[in-house]
């Protein structure tokens, strides 16, 4: 490993004795940052959750400078051409599943800056919040709370409590057909937790393997027919050309009238106005939405107009477990490039050509 071409990268940009510095702006674990710390990192954490913050162009190089940083480590914050080329920094850590959206690449590359990142961090938060959001909308959980903390609940004759009930009763998970737009790192694990419900799987991904399909016991079929025969759709698919409002008002129509949607992947791979419509008017029975198209959602998305909607602020990947699971990711990688190894979650291979 010695001769690798990391072994070169740490030779060329790093001392033997002397301890390189980091500065943190992402959530980051406690064991992970001494963790850092035990393998001689002086690490400035700053998280933007303390903070109630992002940090600007300006302002990141002025510190980056002032510290003499070698490494930056991120969730939200942009990181530049202007940063890259005005710093010391050689690793930039994006505690994200898309570094492209964050990062400059092409000048990371061009400097020989490594960028490092954590692809599936939060695929099992979003994919437990994706169930949450079928049950609670097919059980009627969240109008049930609501209306009994609203105060106007007063059951004080037998034929109140029966109205009562009776408009909270729900629809069971078991024995529902789910279709699955999209098999990918979150998508599959969805499949994999729904196995224990009983449920039958269907599942629209051209690029998948038939072997994925048949790991999760499920049959691959056209979009148009998981729509058409499904009791609940969930959609898992990136934000591409490809599948910019790939469900709209033509495909809400083909679902049941008593199907639901469930949607924690991108607001546009859904034509918010044509579901609006379908909830509004009965195309479908209702839906789950962890995404919307004006974020941050907050009490005046129209959504929450609606009984048959579950809306939750884009928190699919909010959880504690995501936080230590991307600190570690970049912690052990950034500690395998300073002693000369590989990587494991390196994002741009290019930069080990410069």
């Amino acid at each position: 490993m010695i001769f690798s071409n990391y072994a070169r990268f740490f030779s060329k940009y790093f001392f033997f004795g002397v301890a390189m510095k980091a500065f943190i702006t992402a959530p980051f674990y406690s064991s992970a940052l001494k963790l850092l710390e035990e393998n001689d990192i002086k690490v400035s954490y700053h998280p933007w959750i303390r903070s109630k913050r992002i940090l600007g162009e300006k302002e990141l190089i002025e510190i980056l400078n002032k510290d003499s940083c070698d490494i930056l480590v991120v969730e939200l914050e942009y990181v530049s051409d202007k940063i890259i080329d005005n710093t010391a920094l050689r690793i930039i850590g994006i505690c994200r599943n898309d570094p492209s959206k964050n990062i400059d690449i092409e000048a990371a590359n061009r400097k020989g800056v490594y960028v490092l990142y954590t692809p599936g961090r939060n695929a099992n938060a979003v994919a437990e919040l994706t169930i949450a959001l079928m049950l609670a909308v097919l059980r009627k959980i969240i109008r049930a709370d609501r209306l009994l903390r609203s105060g106007k609940i007063v059951i004080d004759s037998f034929e109140k409590f029966a109205e009562f009930y009776e408009s909270l009763r729900g629809a069971e998970l078991s024995g529902k057909t789910v279709g699955i737009i999209g098999l990918g790192k979150i998508g599959y694990r969805v499949a994999k937790k729904l196995r224990g419900f009983g449920v039958k799987l269907l599942v629209y991904d051209p690029y998948v393997s038939d072997e994925k399909i048949r790991c999760v016991r499920a049959r691959r079929v056209s979009l148009e027919e998981l729509l058409q025969e499904s009791d609940i759709v969930t959609i898992h698919v990136p934000p591409t050309e490809e599948t910019i409002d790939m469900i709209g008002e033509e495909e809400l129509k083909k679902m049941k009238n008593n199907a639901i949607l469930i949607n924690t992947a991108s607001s546009v791979v859904v034509d918010e106005d044509a579901l609006f419509r379908a909830l509004k008017e009965g195309w479908i029975a209702g839906a789950g939405l962890d995404v919307s198209a004006e974020e941050p959602i907050d009490s005046t998305n129209r959504f929450l107009q609606l009984d048959n909607v579950v809306l939750t602020p884009h928190i699919g990947g909010a959880s504690y477990e995501t936080i230590k699971i991307h600190s570690y990711m970049i912690a052990y990688d950034i500690i395998r490039i300073l002693k000369g190894e590989k990587p494991k979650f390196l994002y741009n291979k290019e930069a080990l050509k410069t």
